[in-house]
């Protein structure tokens, strides 16, 4: 009944904004504030929406707002559902298989993340490259609807590098920008590639595990995305992801790790982070 769900959503969301919609954006925590720049929006709580979850956690909102990013018409999650919240898999891909039946083709993931290189600092922001799915679970596991996608769906490009080209040209600008203004000399490299590993959570993770994501290839790890990132290319959307590097993950800096941190930071980079959305958005149409 997933396809059905999500059609019901759908219909649901189009009864309440007429415009047409082929970008949606995912704001993870501490980044809530860009859905506030939409113009002409509507806000829909998520218990609005059939078979949307509640989402739970500090920083998400659980609302999902429509409107307009410039003349681009937006589709932004305001908060997520996350599978360590106890949300089955079907749950936490039902937003973005709405997206996809609303006519939805771009994207758009973010997230808090924890960093496993010294090069990418708590404030700074990191473009996904690739991911490591280390959450113990498949979100396609069980049987296939195939009007959905294939069985097998291709995972070489998860993250569309054209997308990627967008976000490394605008956070080139936005920095060039602000250098000349004189506003901050260390945003020279506020955005660098890396590999997300997702994780199932709740827990921050040991400095042992830490060593052992390093040993794989990971650049930062995080509690979300993986599994949006899949259902979204399971459709054919194309994905685009940006972490906001808000802590060092453990053992790294030999200090504890906790949310109010991760809120903190995604509200000290939330001017930059939101100028870059914008311009992203920009080139998508």
């Amino acid at each position: 009944m997933t396809y059905e769900k999500a059609a019901e959503a759908a219909e649901f969301i189009k009864s309440k904004y007429s415009g047409e919609v082929r970008t949606a954006i995912v704001l993870g925590s501490g980044l809530g504030a860009f859905a506030d720049e939409l113009t002409d929006a509507i806000k829909i709580p998520y218990e609005q929406i059939p078979g949307f979850a509640r989402s739970t956690v500090e920083g998400h909102a659980g609302q999902l707002v429509l409107g307009k990013i410039g003349d681009v018409a937006v589709a932004v999650q305001q908060g997520r559902f996350h599978y360590y919240e106890g949300y089955d898999m079907e749950q936490v891909m039902l937003p973005v298989r709405a997206f996809g039946l609303l006519g939805v083709t771009n994207l758009i993931l973010t997230n808090a993340a924890g960093s496993l290189n010294s090069d990418m600092q708590p404030g700074s922001l990191m473009l996904i490259s690739d991911h490591l799915n280390c959450m113990g679970t498949n979100p396609l596991r069980g049987p296939n609807d195939s009007r959905f996608g294939a069985r097998f769906p291709d995972m070489t490009t998860v993250y569309d590098r054209e997308f990627q080209e967008f976000a490394e040209t605008a956070a080139h600008d936005i920095a060039h920008e602000r250098f000349e203004k004189g506003l901050d000399e260390t945003m020279v490299d506020f955005l660098n590639r890396g590999i997300y590993c997702g994780l199932s959570g709740p827990t921050y993770e040991t400095p042992a595990e830490i060593r052992m994501y390093r040993q794989l290839g990971a650049d930062a790890v995080g509690m979300s995305t993986v599994p949006e990132a899949i259902a979204a290319r399971h459709m054919g959307l194309r994905v685009l992801g940006i972490s906001c590097i808000t802590n060092l993950a453990a053992g790294m800096s030999g200090e504890t790790i906790n949310h109010e941190e991760v809120m903190d930071t995604g509200a000290r980079v939330a001017e930059v982070f939101k100028e870059l959305l914008r311009r992203i958005v920009a080139e998508m149409i």
